[in-house]
């Protein structure tokens, strides 16, 4: 009889839905209870869902005290840290949504939690299991580009701006910087083995979000909606990051691999107003050489796959805390991706570049 691994869920918005129903599908997971301190909300997650023997809870405090062995954390920005940490204490294994935090303390925080009680924290970044990101890492390993000294990354939607929870400041800590821009730097990122940011200059805006005539919220939409930033890594290597949920174009431009002995291009995948930007999907894959007045483009055929990323991440996440492996996508890791989101938004309230600071763990 194959063993089963108890989850709990935390949140029972639509993103823990998306858990629900991938930990659902699996033989080998249970689903032990829901927590939501909207009373009444877990219990109707769980009816809708059909989850036979879970119990609702109203906190997090309610859920581990049930047997369970890990918790997916589902819920708005601003408790991803409190719930994870809670979680971390109480001796359980979190896959937390992205973005990791709402700030870059909030982050060592939890990194120091889940080293100090010798738990898993990896974070949802489910394009990681697109097979064409995996290939785009393998080729630059490769050696093929040689030196990567610049990576471009980004990219805007002409309209595709939230509402709710994703423009309140407090609870979402930025905006289209972490809802979005967190995907995309990642893959420059993950595919050059996470260099550590060195200094970050950069500008934001919200033209369109505060804007009436662009959002129907706009009188409660207090983060950035357009970002650009000109980031420092270490190894003589700099990132020129851009993002936007609106804008009056139809593109900021492809994400770029500039190395001393070839360029990588890459396009995303989608079309329409919400498209645009790097988010689990790749339209087009070019490769650039220029020997002695030759100039090569070689179009590396895009992947056609079946394979449901979501689903991906949450079971890469069930075999680790059932085969004791390390986190699929380690916090320490992406601990850089928010600390670069951070510096961005200190560069541009204080309108000059800073440093990046992470602390050792």
């Amino acid at each position: 009889m194959t063993t089963k691994v108890k989850i709990g869920i935390i949140g029972s918005g639509g993103i823990a839905a998306a858990h629900a129903r991938a930990y659902l599908s699996f033989p080998d997971v249970e689903i032990i209870g829901v927590a939501d301190i909207i009373p009444g909300k877990a219990q109707s997650f769980i009816d809708d869902l059909g989850i036979e023997g879970a119990t609702a809870c109203n906190s997090v405090a309610e859920l581990v005290k049930l047997d369970i062995e890990a918790v997916s954390v589902c819920t708005p920005n601003v408790a991803h840290h409190s719930a994870s940490v809670e979680a971390l204490h109480a001796g359980k294994h979190v896959l937390v949504e992205k973005p990791l935090a709402v700030t870059l303390e909030q982050g060592v925080d939890m990194v120091k939690a889940a080293k100090a009680n010798d738990r898993l924290l990896s974070v949802g970044f489910q394009p990681r299991y697109d097979p064409n990101m995996k290939a785009i890492k393998e080729l630059i390993h490769s050696g093929t580009l040689g030196d990567v000294y610049y990576m471009q990354a980004g990219g805007g939607r002409r309209r595709g701006m939230p509402g709710g929870t994703f423009i309140n400041k407090e609870l979402a800590g930025a905006g289209a910087m972490a809802d979005i821009g967190c995907y995309s730097l990642d893959l420059v990122l993950n595919a050059l083995d996470y260099p550590k940011p060195l200094t970050v200059s950069a500008y934001t805006s919200n033209h369109f979000g505060t804007n009436s005539k662009y959002h129907p919220e706009a009188d409660k939409f207090e983060v950035e909606d357009f970002g650009v930033a000109m980031v420092r890594l270490e190894g003589g290597k700099v990132l020129n990051f851009k993002i936007s949920w609106a804008m009056h174009m139809d593109t900021l431009g492809p994400t770029l691999f500039l190395g001393t002995d070839a360029g990588l291009k890459l396009t995303p995948a989608g079309q329409g107003p919400w498209s645009g930007v790097w988010d689990g999907g790749i339209g087009s894959i070019s490769l650039f050489h220029d020997v002695n007045d030759h100039h090569v483009e070689t179009s590396i055929p895009v992947q056609e796959h079946n394979v449901d990323i979501f689903a991906e991440k949450v079971r890469d996440f069930v075999t680790a805390v059932k085969e004791g492996k390390p986190a699929p996508i380690p916090a320490e890791e992406i601990l850089i991706n928010q600390a670069i989101i951070d510096g961005i938004l200190r560069s541009s309230e204080l309108g000059k570049e800073v440093e990046i600071h992470i602390p050792e763990i």
